[in-house]
């Protein structure tokens, strides 16, 4: 029994740790496809006022 609870324990951790590198992962797509828009944004600015 104490060895399904420390495994368990474990498994629970693990998860925790990758879900964050995920999570993480996707707030620097999202940042990376913001500045990408951005910079598409600003250079149809700058086309629209030349």
């Amino acid at each position: 029994m104490k060895h399904l609870l420390i495994l368990s324990f474990l498994a629970i951790v693990a998860l925790s740790l990758s879900a964050c590198h995920t999570v993480s992962g996707v707030g620097q797509d999202v940042s990376a496809a913001g500045h990408g828009l951005s910079k598409a944004a600003n250079k149809v600015e700058q086309k629209i006022n030349n």
